[in-house]
């Protein structure tokens, strides 16, 4: 977990844009009565982290969850006609690929990378600009 903290604090010196890793290991019996999807619950978490609450709407998650071997990426409005789906799609493909390799921390790592790669492409870091730290760096474990 620390490595996938620091590959997240180290990305967001590229762009300020916010990256968020979010890991669940199975919905609640409860939620999966409701009809829960890997989607919904990944953008219910999405709101719960405040994902959607940074400066210039530019914050994103990459959430797991492992019991469906579902991989969810939810961005921002900021990002809206800037990262196409199949974009998004290539990033869970990546992640998707190392996890069937039995390497989930690299999974992680590659995700955060080819999210932060993204986020650089439309919101980099810009000379002089500070940017402050609008989310947490840590994963969060659901």
């Amino acid at each position: 977990m620390s490595a996938i903290e620091s590959a997240i604090r180290e990305s967001e010196k590229l762009h300020d844009g916010e990256v968020r890793f979010a890991v669940e290991a199975a919905l609640h019996p409860a939620q999966l009565w409701r009809g829960v999807t890997a989607r919904s619950r990944a953008i219910e978490v999405f709101a719960e982290l405040g994902v959607w609450d940074t400066e210039r709407n530019n914050g994103v998650l990459l959430y797991l969850l492992l019991a469906d071997h579902r991989i969810e990426i939810v961005a921002d409005r900021g990002f809206d006609g800037l990262v196409s789906a199949e974009q998004w799609r290539g990033a869970c493909q990546l992640v998707e690929e190392r996890l069937k390799a039995g390497e989930p921390e690299a999974a992680v790592l590659r995700g955060v990378e080819a999210l932060s790669a993204l986020v650089e492409a439309h919101f980099p870091r810009e000379a002089g600009y500070v940017d402050e730290n609008e989310l947490p760096d840590q994963p969060h474990l659901l």
